[in-house]
């Protein structure tokens, strides 16, 4: 059977590159098998990513196994939690084009047959997703898995979000700097993706609902053995998709991805996956919108709460039985394809049907649910004609209806600054503009300011909203993406200090409450600020971005 590597190594012409793969210490057996190309974020900086060496060499050995000859090839990562509230953050959303453009880049110009991919954090995900997509070869997508929660002082699950919003507590004198010590060296107790049901977690989940990893890629855990048996498995699988001619775009197929939709609804995942979700469809040929989202929302029930909404952990739904048991409960209401393909050689109608049944529990039945709507939420309004979103999962349900007062910052650190010098007081909502996509640049996370605004006890009576977006470790009225942003002319750059503002996630709307004869002389006075970087990698992203309810890509 003719390989696509064949354009790369065979006939006389080629006899420099074979010469070139010799020196790689290939033997002529190994050059003429499929070549498949392993894709590795594994560094030494991002705790989910510390052991991916090892989930690589499994994904090698089944390579192997198989009768292909891996080649592994590494590209970049950012910690979202190790640059959150700095200027380090700017860098987290650019980098998820950059790790898209550099496997397109290291797999087409080498002439690969097939690509396992092995991310684990937050933008490595959909960046290799979205090549995935572009490169449209067999692939399997094996995450390194999520770190197992820590234990507080009284044996109470603890992770990362747990620290964000302690500082808020020592600086309220709810805590003291012992206590937070204490989490500190606990929170994150081994390697992995942070253990609540944050962006990468939640981004694992998703690959593994449109069918690109296989079952249990999203839920269990990093430093089981399980894992690299999975590794291995992924490894034989992509030989398998390889010989049946399944590539990436048969699986990624409009189904799939509403599958993903779905599943995210149901789990109440990170607002950030409406960005990653989005622009993974884009490369996909199978475009969907925030329309999109707000239907499947209103379809789907949320039968899932883990960390940052409840105490629950990602390996509370590992025992539970993970993505394919919430996924066989939605099934039950017709809601998910189960025709779609899966790179486990099933279609998602089998996988499902081999998951247990919903404990009613961690996993709720679609009778019980926590919320008879989806876990993320679009709003539009005056203040947002082109959408802005909220996890409306992790909000009170007394504010889910909430005026108050803008207070308005330009950045988050002043903000942040604000919420922990006690500025703030219930009843408010804080505005951060001039950090979308453009204005950022980098459409920075705003896991400190949502931390500080709960460690202070605000989260249920402060709203806060921006042009930027959230972890999702976010907790309250949190509403992120608002588009257009504050550097694009969007209504959020006319906001004054005090203006009335209204966030009804009942009704799905966000509104201004300043007359539109106000509103025209505010926007003829307005004047966009002027770009905070103006070389480097920033200022070409933000020159060359698109907006946040059009998935954050370049053009």
């Amino acid at each position: 059977m003719a390989q696509n590597s064949d354009r790369m190594k065979g006939g006389l012409s080629k006899a420099p590159h074979r010469s070139l793969l010799k020196a790689d210490g290939l033997t002529d057996e190994e050059i003429f098998r499929p070549l498949v190309a392993v894709i590795n974020s594994q560094n030494e900086i991002i705790p989910g990513h510390l052991m991916l060496d090892k989930v690589a060499d499994a994904v090698k050995a089944g390579v192997y196994m198989a009768g292909g000859t891996p080649l592994e090839i590494s590209t970049i990562g950012v910690c979202d939690g190790i640059a959150m509230n700095h200027a380090g953050m700017r860098y987290s959303l650019v980098s998820r084009e950059v790790i898209a453009d550099s496997v397109e880049l290291a797999v087409a110009a080498h002439a690969f047959d097939a690509v396992v991919m092995i991310p684990n954090c937050d933008k490595v995900i959909p960046g290799m997703v979205m090549a995935a997509a572009r490169l449209d070869l067999p692939t399997v997508i094996i995450s390194g898995g999520p770190m197992l929660a820590g234990r507080g002082p009284k044996g109470e699950a603890v992770d990362l979000d747990t620290v964000f919003t302690a500082v808020g507590k020592v600086t309220a004198g709810t805590m003291s700097e012992d206590e937070l010590l204490v989490l500190e060296e606990h929170a994150c107790p081994t390697c992995g993706s942070c253990a609540g049901l944050f962006t990468a977690n939640s981004m694992n989940c998703l690959v593994e609902a449109i069918g690109m990893g296989l079952p249990g890629n999203g839920t269990v855990p990093a430093v089981y053995s399980e894992r690299l048996r999975m590794a291995k498995r992924a490894g034989m699988r992509v030989m398998e998709l390889l010989e049946r001619g399944i590539t990436a775009r048969q699986i990624m197929t409009p189904a799939a991805i509403r599958n993903a939709m779905t599943l995210d609804m149901a789990f109440g995942g990170s607002s950030n996956t409406v960005l990653h979700l989005t622009a993974i469809a884009h490369e996909a040929g199978a475009d969907i919108t925030l329309d999109d989202w707000a239907d499947v929302s209103a379809k789907t029930p949320n039968l899932v709460r883990i960390s940052p909404a409840s105490e629950r952990h990602m390996e509370d739904l590992y025992v539970a039985g993970g993505v394919p048991a919430i996924m066989r409960e939605l099934d039950r209401a017709g809601l998910i394809n189960r025709d779609a393909l899966t790179a486990d050689g099933r279609t998602m109608g089998a996988v499902i049907d081999d998951a247990p049944e919903a404990d009613g529990d961690m996993i709720r039945r679609l009778e019980n649910p926590h919320y008879p709507e989806g876990g993320l939420r679009v709003l539009r309004g005056n203040l947002a004609p082109d959408g802005a979103v909220v996890k409306q999962s992790a909000v009170p349900a007394h504010m889910r209806v909430h005026t108050g007062p803008a207070r308005v910052f330009e950045c988050e650190e002043d903000a942040v600054s604000a919420i922990l010098g006690g500025r703030i007081v219930a009843g408010d909502v804080v505005v951060i503009r001039n950090e979308g996509p453009k204005g950022g640049p980098g459409m920075r996370e705003m896991l400190t300011p949502t931390s500080a605004i709960s460690g202070m006890g605000l989260s249920d009576s402060c709203a806060l909203l921006t042009d930027g977006r959230f972890s999702g470790a976010t907790k309250g009225p949190a509403v992120g993406h608002v588009s257009p942003e504050a550097a694009a002319g969007g209504p959020i750059g006319l906001v004054a200090e005090g203006d009335s503002i209204t966030v009804d996630i009942d009704a799905g709307t966000l509104t201004l409450h300043v007359s539109e004869e106000d509103l025209a002389a505010r926007r003829a006075a307005y004047s966009v600020p002027a770009p905070r970087v103006t070389s480097g990698a920033l200022a070409r992203y933000a020159k060359l971005v698109s907006s946040a309810d059009k998935e954050a890509v370049l053009s």
